[in-house]
């Protein structure tokens, strides 16, 4: 009886420590299961514990936790985990967020909770325009800068027309609109779009429509699996090989290294780091070889940035509190092995310069994972909207 009193007493004790006194906890919120499990999965989880051992393991005196789910990229499950995290585990931030359409949705409860997300997975730049809010962050990249580097690039070599396969939700809709926006603007036309449900397994009725358009280009606006069944059928129906270009408008790293050299080679992409880009890059990038066998992409050097950048804020301020950890966030600089000279907006979108990349011939490649040779860099502020471009209304 006496142990029962006690042990009941200790458990009312420590549910009457305030938040405020708990250590630090971070979710990680992403596909691990699914079309995107390599894209983010559970090689972005190892990111984000590579971050926390880094920063020492412990903030204000307490220690780092990190918690993992998978949402099987299904917006009401991801609200309902982040609902749990939230208000009965404590959950202080969550990150990753892969799938637009799930990010949307965590980043309005955010708002409603009051608690900090910062968005790497998803692309959509709705997350800090008209979906902007006060505890909402964008890390690594968004469709307007995938949109100016493939995009931009591409029409500006001479691929002026343009066909669309599109991802069927949120992501694949702001993709093709900000990719046609900036295709438009340097001259070159829009000949048609179809929308493709995620996961799909065969392109075949997709491809053919994309084939008779006679657009040069053969926009991919998808991503992970999707991306890379889409490339492989297209070899089949001989797009390539009749004179149309593939662009891959998101692909990373792991879809490359998912096709291979052979399939792969030529494919133009934008990403926002790469692991040879420069001493900081392979810095992180070999590290992260020595945990996992593989090189990151920029998902996942996206998410030990976040990870890296909350856990500076909460320091600064002095207190976990997500008004005072979101005002530092907009304050300090992000300076890290994922970007240098970054800096976070308004909005919450963080800006750094993004990179167009060409795939390697395999004879070109002369160690394992050497996949990109860079075409060029572009600054941060050419790649992203300005704040007040982007439409949040925050900056008004």
């Amino acid at each position: 009886m006496k142990s029962a009193l006690l042990a009941a007493a200790a458990s009312a004790l420590l549910l009457a420590v305030p938040a405020s006194a708990q250590g630090v906890k971070i979710g990680i919120l992403n596909d691990q299961s699914g079309v995107y499990a390599d894209y983010g999965g559970k090689w972005s989880v190892e990111a984000a514990k590579m971050a926390i051992e880094d920063f020492g393991g412990e903030v204000l005196g307490h220690k780092i936790e990190l918690v993992t789910a998978d949402h099987q990229n299904k917006p009401d499950l991801a609200t309902s985990i982040a609902r749990r995290w939230y208000d009965v585990e404590n959950v202080d931030m969550i990150t990753e967020l892969t799938t637009s359409s799930v990010a949307l949705a965590i980043h309005e409860l955010s708002k409603e909770k009051k608690k900090i997300d910062i968005v790497v997975g998803a692309a959509t730049s709705r997350l800090t325009g008209d979906a902007c809010q006060p505890y909402g962050f964008h890390w690594a990249y968004d469709t307007r800068a995938l949109a100016v580097g493939t995009g931009g690039a591409l029409t500006k070599a001479g691929g002026d027309t343009w066909f669309f396969l599109t991802a069927d939700y949120a992501f694949g809709y702001a993709l093709e609109k900000d990719t046609s926006e900036i295709v438009t603007a340097n001259g070159g036309k829009v000949l048609g779009s179809v929308r493709v449900p995620l996961n799909s397994s065969d392109f075949s009725s997709f491809l053919l429509q994309a084939q008779s358009s006679k657009a040069k280009i053969v926009g991919l606006a998808n991503a992970g699996l999707d991306t890379t069944n889409s490339i492989k059928q297209a070899s089949e129906f001989g797009i390539v090989s009749g004179g149309q270009k593939l662009a891959g408008l998101l692909m990373t790293l792991a879809e490359v290294n998912g096709l291979g050299l052979q399939a792969a080679q030529g494919l133009v992409l934008t990403e926002g780091y790469y692991w040879d880009l420069n001493d900081k890059a392979r810095n992180l990038g070999e590290r992260f070889f020595k945990r996992t066998g593989r090189m990151p992409s920029m998902i996942h050097a996206g998410t030990y940035s976040a990870t890296l950048s909350y856990l500076k804020a909460v320091k600064a301020a002095g207190t976990k509190d997500p008004d005072a950890v979101a005002k530092k966030l907009k304050e300090l600089p992000v300076d890290d092995d994922f970007a240098q000279g970054g800096k976070v907006l308004e909005n919450g979108r963080m800006v750094h310069d993004m990179y167009l990349f060409e795939v390697k011939k395999p004879s070109e490649s002369k160690k394992p994972w050497d996949y990109y040779k860079l075409l060029a860099t572009v600054p941060g502020d050419k790649a992203f909207f300005t704040a007040k471009e982007s439409g949040c209304p925050l900056t008004k």
